[in-house]
């Protein structure tokens, strides 16, 4: 339900972003997870073209792009070379992952001065490469746990399928949810539902032990947490915050602070899926019941591949 209009006007999350230091390795991976041939990857153009600024200063920074539609939010893997720029920081000083989502706007100039308004500065600027149009990068992550991108765009963007290669993985390739792991859930969840336009969910906690029957790291455990889903047009984004039981969510904001956890896939058969993933080199590494006993979930170390945690989500049909 919207609550009011979002302040860029649009709500529709359309695009995660991956940083690596290897986009031919990433893309086979995600290649053999979404079943298609594995994409090829471009190089942004030089400065007189993409004309990026960095922190108020202008930089030679180009990187190598692949983006991958699905039936859902488009990935995109991004390589940057070695030149100041937003995704070298992140490399340099958190590593890979995903790095930021994005959000089509109407106007660059009317979004950057809705972000300034609303006391979001701008950590780089630039020009496509490959279509014509224009992005900025809002410096955002102490409010929204990431960054998140304005993309304008002069001309549609093309939308390519990318050719079939086998099958999912996982029998999909739609994203079901982006999660992050927060130290205030209300506060981020006002972050989010303000940017988005969307009314506030209700807090969801942990359900009882016996019946969400938590394992994490092969031991029982309360993991007791809150959540909020806050949806979106094509995906849905979750919000946790742990409380003091172990858990991957507590361990995550111990070693890593607040951030993106995982992405999730809803699935079928998820004891085979897990046994198959297993067999590939991703161990469990936690796994449970829904707080209401209508579904149940697991966590894979896909991280050395995928540069997240995969989340399986299995939903009980209704009766």
């Amino acid at each position: 339900m919207i609550k009011s209009s979002p302040i860029l006007g649009n709500n529709e999350i359309n695009q995660i972003a991956f940083v690596v230091k290897d986009i031919e390795k990433v893309s086979e991976a995600f290649a053999t997870l979404l079943g298609i041939k594995k994409p090829n990857w471009f190089l942004t153009g030089t400065s007189d073209v993409s004309k990026v600024v960095f922190r108020g200063e202008p930089t030679e920074s180009r990187s190598k792009l692949v983006f991958i539609n699905t039936d859902g939010v488009q990935i995109e893997l991004i390589e940057p070379d070695h030149n100041p720029g937003t995704m070298r920081e992140f490399l340099n000083e958190v590593g890979e992952g995903i790095h930021h989502f994005a959000l089509d706007v109407e106007s660059m100039k009317d979004g950057v001065e809705i972000l300034a308004k609303n006391r979001l500065g701008i950590l780089q600027t630039g020009e496509f490469t490959s279509s014509k149009g224009r992005y900025a990068y809002a410096d955002a992550f102490d409010r929204y746990k990431t960054l998140f991108e304005l993309l304008e765009r002069d001309e549609p963007q093309p939308v390519t399928d990318p050719e079939p290669e086998g099958e999912p993985l996982l029998g999909t390739t739609r994203v079901e949810q982006l999660a992050f792991v927060v130290k205030d859930l209300d506060q981020a969840a006002d972050a989010y539902c303000t940017l988005l336009g969307v009314e506030k969910p209700n807090v969801i906690h942990s359900g009882p032990r016996e019946v969400c029957q938590v394992e994490f790291e092969g031991k029982p455990t309360d993991a007791d947490s809150k959540y909020m889903f806050i949806k979106t047009p094509l995906i849905e984004i979750e919000l946790i915050e742990p409380g003091s039981a172990p858990s991957t969510w507590k361990k995550h904001l111990e070693e890593q602070g607040e951030g993106v956890h995982h992405i999730s896939f809803v699935v079928k058969d998820m004891d085979e899926k897990i046994t198959m993933l297993e067999k590939l080199g991703y161990p469990v590494i936690q796994k449970g019941n829904f707080y209401n006993g209508k579904g149940r979930y697991a966590y894979m170390d896909t991280v050395s591949d995928y540069k997240v945690i995969i989340e399986l989500l299995e939903k009980y049909s209704k009766k």
